[in-house]
């Protein structure tokens, strides 16, 4: 169990909530993605400096175990069925394996543009591809051919998998879903129920259905079954009095059903859809959350802070504008609230 003294400590960050740890050493530029391997409290990042980075969190430490060098910005990366084997992409249009015992990669991917989505499937046993040349390619790790290859309407920006469940999301505001028993052809397909792009996916814990962030601080929760329509809602989020931020990540607590979003405000909260009720908000970080992500048993979530382009070329320094990775040791805070809780807070919130 990964403990720590709140609150103390010279890793601790002013500009972030108190208690959250930041990881060592800090990455050369924005992190694009964070992954937890499912088997152990090893943890990757891919950054836009070209680099992959994995640490491992022991007791009360976060120790660097490795990290590599690629040729281009790398965009996504994911765990294989175990915590020896990470997978990961990019920029220079190519997906890679990288076998953490032996420290060596193997190109295992490639695509006409940049990759922005990888997954390994293990009820599949192949690698999952998304990338901007509008393409989805599924991979056996051997080839170097895709065993099956799927086109898009448009640019692959952002998608998730949940069991047999794969949402895409493209340019356009357009989202196929498919089935992974079925993977040819999308059995839904939709336009976002959101009015501005589509900036990231997260799928539930149980299948069911996703929750979809935009550029314009909203998020929908929508369901694949027709039937549960009327669940389907969407909220206003990420907002600073009149100034509108994008929803950069979404992740699911794995155990308990509740999310976190982070966005170019600067800010993470956690959120329980079921009964439409923010649990919890966190103080401002001085820079935009790029990216956010839960181990394997929820009991860690970590997010990163870097520059995200939201002001364009003119609202970034250099010299103040530092990446950082930090972890926040989770508790009751994501825990939906009891039925007469919420009656009380919805009470409370009326009479505002």
């Amino acid at each position: 169990m990964f403990t720590v003294e709140r609150g103390t400590g010279s890793n601790i960050n002013p500009n972030v909530q108190l208690g959250d740890i930041e990881v060592q050493p800090e990455p050369g530029d924005s992190i694009s993605q964070i992954s937890w391997s499912k088997k152990s409290n090893h943890f990757v990042a891919t950054s836009w400096d070209n680099h992959i980075y994995c640490w491992e969190v022991t007791n009360d430490r976060i120790n660097p175990v490795s990290s590599l060098t690629l040729d281009a910005p790398l965009l996504t990366c994911a765990w294989g069925d175990d915590f020896k084997t990470v997978y990961f992409a990019g920029c220079d249009n190519k997906g890679y394996m990288w076998d953490l015992q032996s420290n060596q990669m193997t190109q295992i991917a490639q695509h006409e543009a940049p990759i922005k989505f990888i997954r390994y499937i293990p009820e599949k046993n192949c690698i999952l591809t998304g990338g901007w040349d509008k393409k989805i390619h599924y991979w056996d790790g051997k080839s170097s051919n895709p065993g099956l290859s799927v086109d898009l309407s448009d640019k692959f920006f952002c998608g998730d998998v949940s069991g047999e469940l794969f949402v895409v999301g493209t340019a356009e505001r357009k989202i196929q879903i498919y089935s992974l028993n079925s993977p040819n052809t999308p059995f839904r397909e939709l336009e976002s129920p959101l009015k501005f792009q589509s900036r990231c996916i997260s799928c539930f814990p149980y299948k069911s259905g996703f929750a979809i962030g935009s550029i314009e601080g909203r998020i929908a929760i929508h369901h694949v079954n027709p039937g549960d329509n009327q669940k389907n809602f969407a909220f206003k989020c990420h907002r600073q009095q009149n100034d509108v931020y994008a929803v950069n990540d979404i992740a699911f607590h794995p155990q308990l059903g509740t999310f976190a979003t982070c966005g170019s405000d600067g800010t993470y909260h956690f959120w329980d859809k079921d009964s439409k009720q923010r649990l919890k908000a966190f103080k401002q970080c001085y820079l935009p959350i790029t990216c956010c992500s839960f181990n394997g048993d929820g009991s860690l979530f970590s997010y990163a802070i870097g520059y995200d382009w939201c002001k364009g070329s003119g609202g970034f320094n250099s010299n103040t504008m530092k990446s950082h990775i930090f972890i926040h040791p989770t508790g009751d805070e994501l825990k939906a609230r009891p039925q007469n809780q919420q009656q009380g807070q919805n009470n409370n919130n009326n009479r505002r």
